[in-house]
């Protein structure tokens, strides 16, 4: 549905966008991740067509977006950040001239608004006008415009920003049930909205996709933490025979439990061999504490890419002068 080809943007000596490449197919809900000015804003803005690529290229349901604007855009439901809605006027009277602006014939225009109205829970709204909604509903009123023409693809560009807890698990309700019927792309820098709404994500680190992977992928560990007590001397010999394990190392005494101490067995790589730690810690008579797979948090994943990035683009210390 949406092909992204070494996408580059530059802003004078800026490097906003580096080379940027990923495909989205038909019915993903797919994350868009990373720090703020991480170059996520960019790459939408490029993808929607309101900014030109230095490099690259862009295609959405085959159509390139440098070649037929106006044909990708009209595919697209785009939220940005902050939704470009006019306070002054009624909720109803806002999304009818959207409808106009989209080129929706005349004689469906009301009930495209119906529909959005509908799908985003503003009927009760409709009359109102939009500066007397509290913040949940005007992104409910900008989330209503990018649906009106029932595009294939929906871009949300920090969808709950500034939201409350309730109006945020409200908005994500709301994005799982229009991916029913469009692709989307969710940018944000919230790792909990990740979590709760998208099947893949895709990591952004100043400007470069530092990672493209399942969601299901990045939180899968090829861990185990071990507890068992302290002083066992054929530990080593005993865990490492196991097969599927890969290595083994000793993290010192368990908090949680007074004469244990923890271990973390890094696996060959799939799903750890839990089963068989369990069976070969029993049948060596070890009196084990707790046996545990590892799972990582977004956050984690996210921690460590930044600190692999951050260390590998660390300036080399000048040499002392002779």
């Amino acid at each position: 549905m949406i092909s992204v080809k070494n996408l580059t943007k530059h802003y004078g000596p800026v490097k906003a966008a580096k080379a940027v490449s990923f495909d989205v197919g038909r019915g993903e809900i797919v994350g868009l991740l990373g720090h703020n000015g991480a170059g996520k804003t960019t790459v939408m803005k490029i993808i929607t067509g309101f900014l030109e690529p230095t490099e690259g290229t862009v295609t959405v349901g085959d159509i390139d977006v440098l070649d037929d604007r106006l044909g990708v855009q009209r595919q697209i439901g785009y939220m940005p950040e902050n939704a470009p809605i006019y306070p002054e006027m009624l909720v109803q009277e806002y999304l009818l001239m959207m409808t106009e602006l989209r080129g929706i014939p005349e004689d469906t225009r009301t009930q495209a608004v119906a529909d959005a109205a509908r799908a985003t829970s503003l009927v009760d709204h409709l009359v109102r006008p939009i500066s007397e909604l509290s913040k949940g509903y005007r992104q409910r009123v900008g989330l209503a415009q990018a649906i009106l023409h029932k595009p294939k693809v929906l871009i949300l560009d920090e969808p709950t920003n500034g939201l409350d807890p309730v109006q945020i698990v409200e908005i994500r309700d709301l994005i799982k049930r229009l991916s029913q019927s469009s692709t989307v792309i969710l940018s944000t820098h919230i790792l909990a909205e990740i979590e709760a709404v998208c099947d893949r994500v895709l990591i952004m680190i100043d400007g470069a996709l530092a990672k493209d992977a399942p969601l299901r992928d990045l939180l899968t560990s090829n861990r185990v933490r071990l507890s068992v007590p302290a002083g066992l001397e054929d530990a080593v010999k005993t865990l490492e025979k196991i097969e599927g394990v890969e290595s083994t190392a000793k993290l010192g005494s368990d908090p949680s439990r007074k004469g244990y101490e923890q271990w973390t067995i890094t696996c060959a790589g799939g799903i750890p061999p839990v089963p068989a730690i369990v069976k070969a810690t029993a049948e060596a008579g070890w009196d084990v504490g707790a046996v545990v797979a590892e799972t990582p948090s977004l956050e984690q994943v996210f921690r460590e890419l930044m600190e692999r990035h951050v260390s590998a683009h660390k300036a080399p210390k000048k040499e002392a002068a002779a």
